[in-house]
């Protein structure tokens, strides 16, 4: 399996370009093991899941296009 990303519910379009790059999306029910997560703003869903502890970046895609949001992936795993 390659790099793995976890997608909040509701991103779609971001989902598909993320996996027409060839990651490998999950929800955030497995963000655990994801190498980098994406949410959609800091709401109220995100904040449920704060209990989560990771070292993966995590994006906030409110504003961006899905091809930003992807750019943006690839930098911050390179690092």
């Amino acid at each position: 399996m390659g790099r793995v990303v976890a997608v909040e519910e509701g991103l779609g379009p971001v989902r598909e370009e993320l996996q027409r790059r060839g990651y490998t999306v999950v929800g955030m029910d497995r963000a655990r093991s994801a190498h980098a997560i994406v949410v959609s703003g800091m709401d109220d869903a995100f904040l449920d899941a704060q209990n989560i502890v990771t070292r993966a970046p995590v994006i906030n895609a409110q504003g961006m296009t899905p091809e930003e949001v992807a750019r943006d992936i690839g930098r911050r795993l390179l690092e």
